[in-house]
């Protein structure tokens, strides 16, 4: 009569695997940097598409300030405190990185659809755009199509598609802003 059970060297072998799989599924888990350029290019692209509808709703140009520290939405290029396009939601996310850059007169402003960039995360157009630079911006005309920093409001735009690359760690992610159109994906 046979009787059933795991030989020593199968135990052995399948404690192995099971340590080995552990050990690489929970440094990528309690490793954040692997998330941190998903979560922020998903918010960098809610607020593009939102900016973009916002125009078209309320007839009007609605600017997109994408520098190298993060992503507002206002009614003027400068952000003004009295043009600030306020969150549907009621606030923003509140990170640190958040109430740094979303200043208006010199004070956070919880209420402004604006997020600040972790200095984990890079974010990078190919090729280079004054749009991603220091003081960059670009906006969406009353008909929802973008226009650059550089072109005349209520003018013609000059604008290409905008491929964006937002990495962290090893992970990278791309949000993308058609010409024209203004489609963001």
């Amino acid at each position: 009569m046979a009787s059933g059970g795991f030989t020593m060297i199968e135990l052995i072998t399948v404690i192995l695997l099971v340590g080995i799989l552990g050990a690489i599924g929970a440094s990528r888990f309690f490793d954040d940097k692997l998330f941190e350029a998903k979560a922020y290019a998903d918010q960098a692209k809610l607020m593009i598409r939102y900016a973009q509808k916002l125009a078209i709703a309320q007839n009007r140009e609605v600017f997109v300030r994408s520098d190298v520290s993060g992503f507002a939405v206002c009614f003027d290029s400068g952000c003004s405190s009295a043009n600030l396009a306020l969150d549907p939601g009621g606030s923003n996310n509140g990170s640190s990185y958040t109430k740094g850059y979303c200043l208006s007169g010199g004070s956070y402003a919880s209420s402004w659809m604006c997020i600040g960039k972790s200095a984990n995360v890079t974010v990078t157009a190919a090729p280079a755009r004054n749009e991603l630079a220091a003081g960059g911006y670009f906006f969406f005309d009353a008909m929802g199509r973008p226009h650059n920093n550089g072109d005349p409001v209520g003018g013609t735009s000059s604008f290409t598609i905008m491929p964006m690359t937002f990495t962290s760690g090893t992970s990278s992610f791309s949000v993308t802003v058609e010409a024209e159109t203004g489609y963001v994906h």
